[in-house]
Protein backbone atom coordinates (compact mmCIF):
# COMPACT_ATOMS: atom_id res chain seq x y z
CA UNK A 1 0.00 0.00 0.00
CA UNK A 2 2.97 2.17 0.49
CA UNK A 3 4.30 1.86 -3.22
CA UNK A 4 -0.01 2.23 -4.90
CA UNK A 5 0.25 5.90 -2.82
CA UNK A 6 3.87 7.05 -3.22
CA UNK A 7 2.58 6.34 -7.12
CA UNK A 8 -1.21 7.81 -6.65
CA UNK A 9 -0.67 10.86 -4.83
CA UNK A 10 0.63 13.01 -6.91
CA UNK A 11 -0.82 11.95 -10.23
CA UNK A 12 -3.82 14.34 -9.58
CA UNK A 13 -1.79 17.52 -8.29
CA UNK A 14 0.92 16.96 -11.35
CA UNK A 15 -1.62 16.40 -13.96
CA UNK A 16 -3.10 19.81 -13.14
CA UNK A 17 0.29 21.26 -13.03
CA UNK A 18 1.04 19.57 -16.28
CA UNK A 19 -2.19 20.65 -18.58
CA UNK A 20 -2.47 24.23 -16.32
CA UNK A 21 1.32 25.44 -17.48
CA UNK A 22 0.60 25.00 -20.89
CA UNK A 23 -2.42 27.24 -20.88
CA UNK A 24 -4.80 24.63 -21.57
CA UNK A 25 -7.16 25.42 -18.98
CA UNK A 26 -8.45 27.43 -16.76
CA UNK A 27 -6.40 26.64 -13.31
CA UNK A 28 -9.61 26.88 -10.73
CA UNK A 29 -11.85 24.80 -13.18
CA UNK A 30 -9.82 22.67 -14.02
CA UNK A 31 -8.73 21.61 -10.56
CA UNK A 32 -12.79 21.33 -9.03
CA UNK A 33 -13.48 19.14 -12.48
CA UNK A 34 -10.87 16.75 -11.55
CA UNK A 35 -12.06 16.38 -7.82
CA UNK A 36 -15.95 16.50 -9.52
CA UNK A 37 -15.22 13.53 -11.93
CA UNK A 38 -13.34 11.03 -9.73
CA UNK A 39 -15.96 11.28 -6.10
CA UNK A 40 -18.52 11.14 -9.18
CA UNK A 41 -17.58 7.96 -10.10
CA UNK A 42 -16.33 6.67 -6.65
CA UNK A 43 -19.21 7.05 -4.42
CA UNK A 44 -21.20 4.14 -6.93
CA UNK A 45 -18.22 2.02 -7.75
CA UNK A 46 -17.97 1.84 -3.55
CA UNK A 47 -21.20 0.79 -3.39
CA UNK A 48 -20.84 -1.36 -5.92
CA UNK A 49 -18.13 -2.85 -4.07
CA UNK A 50 -19.55 -3.53 -1.19
CA UNK A 51 -21.85 -5.47 -2.96
CA UNK A 52 -19.03 -7.79 -4.39
CA UNK A 53 -17.01 -8.01 -1.18
CA UNK A 54 -19.92 -9.26 0.22
CA UNK A 55 -20.27 -12.39 -2.14
CA UNK A 56 -16.50 -12.63 -3.45
CA UNK A 57 -14.41 -11.56 -1.30
CA UNK A 58 -11.50 -8.51 -1.00
CA UNK A 59 -8.56 -9.59 -3.08
CA UNK A 60 -10.51 -8.83 -6.54
CA UNK A 61 -11.04 -5.26 -5.95
CA UNK A 62 -7.57 -4.84 -4.24
CA UNK A 63 -6.41 -6.13 -7.82
CA UNK A 64 -8.53 -4.45 -9.76
CA UNK A 65 -7.57 -1.15 -7.76
CA UNK A 66 -4.04 -1.30 -8.04
CA UNK A 67 -4.41 -2.28 -12.30
CA UNK A 68 -5.86 1.09 -12.55
CA UNK A 69 -3.31 3.22 -11.09
CA UNK A 70 -0.94 2.01 -14.22
CA UNK A 71 -2.94 2.76 -16.48
CA UNK A 72 -4.27 6.34 -15.12
CA UNK A 73 -0.57 7.16 -15.07
CA UNK A 74 0.54 6.44 -18.56
CA UNK A 75 -2.62 7.98 -19.84
CA UNK A 76 -1.36 11.33 -18.32
CA UNK A 77 2.00 10.93 -19.25
CA UNK A 78 1.10 10.29 -23.09
CA UNK A 79 -1.87 12.35 -23.50
CA UNK A 80 -1.83 15.48 -21.22
CA UNK A 81 -4.53 17.39 -22.51
CA UNK A 82 -7.52 18.70 -20.32
CA UNK A 83 -9.64 15.82 -22.51
CA UNK A 84 -7.31 13.11 -20.62
CA UNK A 85 -8.70 14.62 -17.17
CA UNK A 86 -11.95 12.31 -17.98
CA UNK A 87 -10.50 9.09 -18.30
CA UNK A 88 -7.85 9.94 -15.15
CA UNK A 89 -9.90 11.05 -12.85
CA UNK A 90 -12.48 7.60 -14.06
CA UNK A 91 -9.66 5.60 -13.39
CA UNK A 92 -8.93 7.54 -10.18
CA UNK A 93 -12.65 7.47 -8.98
CA UNK A 94 -12.44 3.14 -9.95
CA UNK A 95 -9.19 3.08 -7.54
CA UNK A 96 -10.53 4.99 -4.55
CA UNK A 97 -13.81 3.38 -4.45
CA UNK A 98 -12.63 -0.09 -4.78
CA UNK A 99 -9.49 0.43 -2.37
CA UNK A 100 -11.94 2.33 -0.11
CA UNK A 101 -13.78 -0.51 0.47
CA UNK A 102 -11.61 -3.70 -0.16
CA UNK A 103 -8.34 -2.47 2.56
CA UNK A 104 -10.38 -2.05 5.85
CA UNK A 105 -12.28 -5.41 4.82
CA UNK A 106 -9.06 -7.02 4.28
CA UNK A 107 -7.52 -6.17 7.39
CA UNK A 108 -10.30 -7.02 9.32
CA UNK A 109 -11.01 -10.25 7.62
CA UNK A 110 -7.10 -10.87 8.49
CA UNK A 111 -7.41 -10.17 11.58
CA UNK A 112 -10.64 -11.10 12.46
CA UNK A 113 -10.90 -12.51 16.29
CA UNK A 114 -7.44 -11.28 17.13
CA UNK A 115 -8.44 -7.71 19.18
CA UNK A 116 -6.34 -5.81 17.00
CA UNK A 117 -8.20 -4.77 14.10
CA UNK A 118 -7.84 -1.07 14.64
CA UNK A 119 -4.46 -1.65 15.26
CA UNK A 120 -3.42 -3.16 12.13
CA UNK A 121 -5.39 -0.18 10.10
CA UNK A 122 -4.02 2.17 11.66
CA UNK A 123 -0.28 0.32 10.59
CA UNK A 124 -1.41 0.08 7.22
CA UNK A 125 -2.72 3.61 6.91
CA UNK A 126 0.24 4.80 8.72
CA UNK A 127 2.57 2.92 5.64
CA UNK A 128 0.32 4.38 3.27
CA UNK A 129 0.73 7.78 4.89
CA UNK A 130 4.08 7.38 4.31
CA UNK A 131 4.24 6.39 0.52
CA UNK A 132 1.44 9.24 -0.46
CA UNK A 133 3.60 12.47 1.72
CA UNK A 134 6.81 10.87 -0.46
CA UNK A 135 5.01 10.86 -3.79
CA UNK A 136 4.78 14.56 -4.66
CA UNK A 137 8.65 14.95 -3.78
CA UNK A 138 9.54 12.08 -6.21
CA UNK A 139 7.47 13.26 -9.08
CA UNK A 140 8.13 16.98 -8.51
CA UNK A 141 11.53 15.93 -8.94
CA UNK A 142 11.15 13.77 -11.95
CA UNK A 143 9.17 16.37 -13.12
CA UNK A 144 11.86 19.18 -12.65
CA UNK A 145 14.63 17.11 -13.96
CA UNK A 146 13.27 14.87 -16.94
CA UNK A 147 9.56 16.50 -17.47
CA UNK A 148 6.45 15.65 -16.69
CA UNK A 149 6.01 12.56 -19.25
CA UNK A 150 8.93 10.86 -17.47
CA UNK A 151 7.14 11.68 -14.20
CA UNK A 152 4.14 10.04 -14.80
CA UNK A 153 5.81 7.19 -16.08
CA UNK A 154 8.22 6.69 -12.98
CA UNK A 155 4.88 6.45 -11.27
CA UNK A 156 3.15 4.52 -13.64
CA UNK A 157 6.50 1.80 -12.96
CA UNK A 158 6.01 2.86 -8.98
CA UNK A 159 1.99 1.67 -9.34
CA UNK A 160 3.05 -1.29 -11.47
CA UNK A 161 5.25 -2.54 -8.27
CA UNK A 162 2.90 -2.55 -6.19
CA UNK A 163 0.69 -4.71 -8.28
CA UNK A 164 3.02 -7.39 -8.48
CA UNK A 165 3.68 -7.09 -4.89
CA UNK A 166 -0.07 -7.55 -4.30
CA UNK A 167 -0.23 -10.70 -6.86
CA UNK A 168 2.80 -12.29 -4.68
CA UNK A 169 1.43 -11.81 -1.60
CA UNK A 170 -1.78 -12.97 -2.47
CA UNK A 171 0.10 -15.60 -4.06
CA UNK A 172 1.59 -16.85 -0.55
CA UNK A 173 -1.63 -15.72 1.33
CA UNK A 174 -2.90 -19.23 3.04
CA UNK A 175 -5.64 -20.16 1.20
CA UNK A 176 -8.76 -20.32 3.93
CA UNK A 177 -8.04 -16.57 4.38
CA UNK A 178 -8.48 -15.45 0.38
CA UNK A 179 -11.52 -13.87 1.23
Amino acid sequence: MMLFHLGNAAMLPLFGQAVVSRGEADPGAFTALTVIVSQLVMIPVALLAGRYAARHGYWTLLTAASMALPLRGLIAAFWATPWALLPVQILDGIAAGLLGVALPGLVASILRGSGHVNAGLGAVMTVQGIGAALSPALAGWIAHRHGYGPAFVALSLVSALALVMLLLAKGAEHPRRRK
